[in-house]
């Protein structure tokens, strides 16, 4: 098997440069870099663990987890990870066989008050009340295990769960850094580090918030190469440094769900939640998918973060995605 580059490795197997950076990052996978040559090439074993991390990561295995299994030449600590994520999901499918319990009681209620046209007052049914008091709510759907050919279909019943907001983003004026190379995200996020820092804009303004996107798109540029531009909303009259412009930007509907990074193989979950949804619609933008069709990353309380000298990952490490909706019509 010859050698991939991280775009032939991203296109082929649907993962982000970002996320082959972050598992090289957490030791996950490990790439050659030949003289010179600046771009990341990929060798058969690398390309072999990924395939492995991709598997695992659908049985909804934490990146943590992955690393010891990995690294688990015994596989003793991969066997206890299973049967502990084995016991979770059966206590998940316990919590969920109660709920449907309740759910065919409810709906048996409801029969029987159509029927005699009395309506149901769900908070005056003790039985029901108690009956849901004693359920631990699932954290996933997914009620059995699956052999690989079934992952899909278990993947499009969590896509069911997502808890999907609805936001409308006001018009923002904001001083955008863009850039294409290497690391892009890494390269425009220090500058708008530095500049936050240095206006003191969170002292400025209090309620800043920063967006981030592709520009252009992986996959766009025949050299492999991509690039990323991060928006730092600012005062509608306050100047901006050489290495960034101004803009303005119009706002608009959107379908949000927040992530921990890097967990951004949601954005395809999301796409599939907005598809099924029977009140909204995509509404990706005209200028197409070189900037992910207007979809924006939010990055979640990064301003003040920066402001503070916390500059890992914010907080908690959060981000919401946001895809431009419309309402059906």
């Amino acid at each position: 098997m010859e050698n991939l580059t991280i775009s032939q490795v991203s296109k082929q197997y649907d993962v982000t440069p970002r996320m082959l950076r972050h598992y090289e990052k957490l030791g996950l996978i490990e790439t050659l870099h030949k003289e010179d040559y600046a771009y990341r090439m990929y060798d058969e074993n690398a390309v072999r663990r990924l395939q492995q991390i991709i598997i695992l990561r659908k049985l909804r295995i934490p990146l943590k987890q992955i690393a010891v299994i990995l690294q688990d030449g015994e596989q003793l600590k991969a066997l206890k990870i299973m049967q502990e994520n084995i016991a979770a999901l059966d206590e998940e499918i316990d919590s969920l066989d109660k709920i449907r319990g309740i759910l065919k009681a409810f709906a048996g209620r409801l029969e029987q008050s159509i029927q005699y046209k009395v309506r149901l007052d769900l908070l005056n049914d003790p039985r029901l009340i108690e009956a849901a008091k004693a359920l631990s709510l699932p954290k996933t759907t997914l009620k059995e295990s699956a052999s690989m050919s079934e992952l899909g279909k278990a993947e499009e019943v969590l896509n069911k769960s997502l808890n999907v907001r609805i936001v409308l983003l006001p018009p923002l004026t904001v001083a955008a850094f863009h850039y294409i190379g290497e690391n892009p995200e890494d390269h425009v996020g220090g500058e708008a580090d530095r500049f936050i820092r240095e206006s003191r804009l969170y002292e400025i303004k209090p309620d800043s918030r920063m967006f981030g996107f592709n520009h252009p798109n992986p996959g766009m540029r025949e050299d492999g190469l991509y690039g990323y531009e991060v928006w730092v909303m600012i005062p509608e009259d306050m100047e901006v440094p050489e290495n960034c412009v101004k803009k303005q930007f119009s706002g608009g509907l959107f379908a949000a769900y927040t992530i921990k990074f890097p967990e951004f193989q949601y954005w395809g979950e999301l796409e599939n939640w907005v598809r099924s949804s029977p009140e909204y619609d995509l509404n990706y933008s005209e200028q197409g998918f070189e900037v992910m069709g207007g979809c924006l990353e939010e990055h979640l309380n990064w301003v003040y973060c920066i402001h503070t000298g916390r500059t890992d990952s914010g907080l908690d490490g959060q981000l919401d995605l946001l895809m431009p909706v419309k309402k059906r019509t």
